[in-house]
């Protein structure tokens, strides 16, 4: 395999609480002014993401997959994934408040609609004055509870509201109920699923005037009714090295924080390695080909090559691999 750095074609997703900030501030070519998601990085059927750049310019990331298995994604990530790709990539731009909301967990997810669950993370980019997420529940509740809530229009007092600004990081397992407030962009990083249960939309309508399917009665066994306050992420920032930020058996992200020229050692890694830019811009190169990279573009460096460079005099990534 050609293992030089893989830039995917975005796959734009208006949304009924989406904005400009995907154009505004990441600079991409957004079809609506309410285009709330850019897939980067994606193999949810019907949205797989195409190779935009070099020699595979064309090719999706499945096709990719089947042609050079280990090479492309690692020894054990295909030992332990096969035909399927781990993760989805994503930016988000809420210009209003996302659906309260949550995601079942693997074997729920299997059970009911033959997907993997759904364990994300959040990086916040940029964040109006004052803007929050909704993350998990302000007190320990009940079943019984949580429906008389849902039922009188209460949900929202039993929820536990996080202010946010650039930077902050939050890691939401499945069960975890949450939402993205207005104002908020950030970069997503999850298991690859599009399985997420709506409890609550604000009583609003989309644009044919109707309300959003709920899923009340699905969400019910896979809601964590527990208060919980694992949801923060701490990490260093320490310049020019990689920072671990989260760890867990879906995939691991770390802050990468460039004032120079930096290389990663991969020839160990046995994975993958997708590069966000969150900040500034440069260029990741390999052995075999180089592109550049700003603020809100994504690369897929292939787990065969060895090593890569990045060039830059001041950029920040979210390291991702498996």
């Amino acid at each position: 395999m050609q293992a030089y750095p893989l830039k995917f074609r975005p796959i734009l997703k208006d949304r009924l609480w989406g904005g400009t900030k995907l154009r505004d501030v990441l600079k991409k070519e957004i079809p609506t002014d309410t285009t709330g998601e850019s897939w980067e990085i994606s193999t949810v059927p019907g949205d797989v993401s195409v190779v935009g750049n070099g020699a595979y310019a064309g090719k999706n990331i499945q096709e990719l997959l089947e042609a050079y298995g280990p090479d492309f994604v690692g020894t054990s990530v295909h030992r332990r994934f096969g035909r399927e790709f781990p993760i989805l990539i994503k930016f988000i731009d809420a210009k209003q408040d996302l659906s309260v909301q949550l995601h079942p967990n693997d074997e729920l997810a299997k059970e009911r609609h033959n997907s993997f669950g759904k364990t994300e993370m959040w990086y916040v980019m940029d964040a109006d004055p004052g803007a929050q997420l909704i993350v998990g529940f302000n007190k320990d509740v009940t079943k019984e509870e949580y429906g008389a809530a849902l039922e009188n229009d209460g949900l929202l007092n039993l929820l536990h509201y996080e202010q946010v600004t650039e930077g902050d990081t939050f890691f939401i397992n499945t069960g975890k109920i949450h939402a993205i407030g207005a104002g908020v962009l950030l970069a997503e990083i999850q298991q690859t699923s599009d399985v997420t249960y709506r409890v609550f939309d604000f009583n609003r309508r989309d644009k044919d005037g109707n309300f959003r399917e709920l899923h009340t009665d699905l969400a019910l066994d896979a809601i964590d009714y527990k208060k919980k306050n694992d949801f923060k992420v701490s990490f260093e920032t320490n310049a020019n090295r990689s920072n671990a930020m989260v760890d867990c058996p879906y995939f691991k992200t770390q802050f990468l924080r460039l004032t120079q020229d930096h290389n990663l050692d991969t020839a160990t890694r046995d994975s993958f390695t997708i590069l966000m830019c969150v900040g500034g811009s440069g260029a990741v190169h390999t052995a075999q080909g180089r592109v550049p990279l700003q603020r809100g573009e994504t690369v897929l460096v292939p787990a065969c090559a060895e090593r890569i460079g990045i060039e830059t005099s001041g950029a920040t990534f979210l390291e991702v691999t498996i």
